[in-house]
């Protein structure tokens, strides 16, 4: 064989284990290729360990931020609630702050007149009833009533009245109060038996 014909093969067998080496690598890598798809197809116990690690953070940290929230709004409950008990019957007492008025010049007043004494009276009483009236205050009406319990206090029972005012208010003791249909003090009455 001549030396060329020589350095051909070698030449042709060099290139023969080249592509037999190319034909190894791709099966490495159509392997590790593979393998890679397989993992993004299931991942590990460790990535599904730490995905549940990095969940269990978000939920923790959103139950604390609703404790936290639920916290303050409960002591923000209590405190709007103590300022309600001190201060709600500014209302009441702002309505009620005129007829003061009203009584300290009728005090401050030097006549001897029991006419004008006894109109001024009754002017700050009509006044003072409809400040009531406004807070949502009214009187119990007792005039020929039945005797209720919702709304009457007996305090007295008055034999001989005839069947007519048998269970009927005769007499109103003490007027009974309602504040927005509520009693708030019952009218003290005595009735017929």
């Amino acid at each position: 064989m001549k030396k060329e014909d020589i350095m051909n093969n070698e030449n042709v067998e060099k290139d023969i284990k080249i592509e037999g080496a190319d034909t190894a690598n791709d099966t490495k890598a159509e392997e590790a290729k593979s393998e890679a798809e397989a993992n993004n197809a299931e991942p590990t116990l460790e990535e599904q360990l730490e995905a549940a690690k990095k969940e269990v953070e978000v939920l923790k940290d959103k139950y604390l931020r609703s404790v936290a929230e639920f916290d303050n709004f409960r002591k923000r409950i209590i405190k709007e609630k103590a300022e309600l008990v001190l201060n709600g019957s500014e209302k009441a007492v702002c309505a009620v702050l005129p007829i003061l008025d009203d009584f300290e010049r009728a005090l401050a007043n030097n006549t001897d007149d029991a006419k004008a004494i006894k109109d001024g009276m009754q002017l700050i009483f009509n006044k003072f009833n409809k400040v009531l009236e406004s807070l949502g205050v009214k009187k119990i009406d007792t005039d020929n009533k039945y005797f209720d319990v919702d709304y009457h206090e007996a305090v007295a029972m008055v034999p001989g009245m005839g069947d007519d005012k048998k269970g009927k208010v005769i007499d109103c003791v003490q007027a009974g109060y309602q504040l927005n249909d509520k009693v708030i003090r019952h009218a003290k009455v005595a009735v017929g038996q």
